[in-house]
């Protein structure tokens, strides 16, 4: 019996070096599963990236951005590609991650046909650990990232189940999960149909966990398998945690996703938060506050 087809879809934008290893690590999965389709949308890189990347990957699929189109608007277009393959699932995954090579074992879950997205256990890479000197040597690349999605509604903040923590064993339970991180997100392809593509006002942070949410709204799970495995360097696209983009988008888009879903108390503290902000918060907050409040979404521009 054929396998189910995966279509993965991969963002560059001027990322070479990480392309190319995600592509090299992918190139060894695809040996072992030969229903394995790949897409890299490349968001209008300036930097020679797409020109080296089609030489050295002749079997990948490359398509064009004019623009650069965020996290959410790249992979919308490489939805759309995929949907047109009659592909059964589409698989988001970051061009900043290192693959397993049994990391489509996450397809299993959807033989459960009421799960609508897949999430896999995510690493951080090697070095890309927020407290490095935090574990033993031994322990580098076993370091978690994601184990599934958390989201608190009091004071909305979504987070990843067991960061930092040295895996043990301890996340080894497929199961229900309230968001799905976009580094790698597997989904039916035949849910677009029915929920449409990320929201690209967003651009980046916080889309996967409106797409999530809007899958369970669909009446699906989203679930988490940990026999999916992949390693990611974290935030590389963008400068890091803590950077200035970062600070940003987080600010801005944590304000849209809390006024579109949170219960009324904690929308009234969101409220708050964004006026103490105003009054005496840092330049770039005080600029998300207000893009948000004025309609400003999609791409920040200085």
């Amino acid at each position: 019996m054929k396998p189910p087809s995966v279509c993965a879809i991969i963002i560059n934008w001027n990322g070479k070096i990480d392309t190319s290893e995600c592509l090299f690590s992918l190139e060894k999965v695809s040996t072992k599963y030969a229903s394995l389709s790949i897409a890299v949308v490349d968001n209008h890189s300036t930097d020679g990236s797409l020109h080296e990347l089609e030489k050295r990957f002749p079997k990948v699929v490359f398509i064009r951005n004019k623009e650069n189109a965020g996290f959410a608007g790249g992979n919308n277009t490489g939805m759309r590609y995929a949907k047109d393959q009659h592909v059964d699932y589409i698989w988001l995954l970051n061009n900043d991650t290192v693959v397993d090579i049994k990391v489509l074992s996450a397809v299993t879950s959807f033989y459960n046909p009421s799960v609508g997205a897949v999430g896999s256990k995510i690493y951080f890479s090697k070095g890309y650990e927020f407290h490095t000197d935090w574990y033993e040597k031994k322990d580098l690349g076993h370091v978690l990232w994601y184990a599934g999605g958390c989201i608190d509604w009091q004071n909305m903040f979504s987070s990843h189940r067991g960061v930092d923590e040295v895996d043990r064993g301890q996340y080894e339970k497929e199961m229900i999960t309230e968001y799905v991180t976009g580094c790698s997100f597997f989904i039916r392809t035949d849910l677009l149909n029915r929920i449409g593509y990320f929201d690209e006002s967003y651009f980046m942070y916080m889309e996967d966990v409106d797409y999530s949410l809007r899958i369970q709204r669909a009446g699906y799970t989203t679930v988490y398998n940990p026999t999916s495995v992949l390693w990611h360097k974290n935030a590389s696209s963008t400068g890091g945690s803590g950077s200035s983009l970062h600070e940003y988008y987080q600010t801005r888009n944590r304000l849209k996703i809390g006024m579109t879903y949170a219960p009324p108390r904690t929308k009234f503290a969101l409220i708050r938060e964004g006026i103490r902000i105003l009054g005496g918060g840092s330049t770039v907050k005080k600029r998300a506050v207000i893009d948000y409040i004025s309609g400003r979404m999609g791409q920040y521009h200085e």
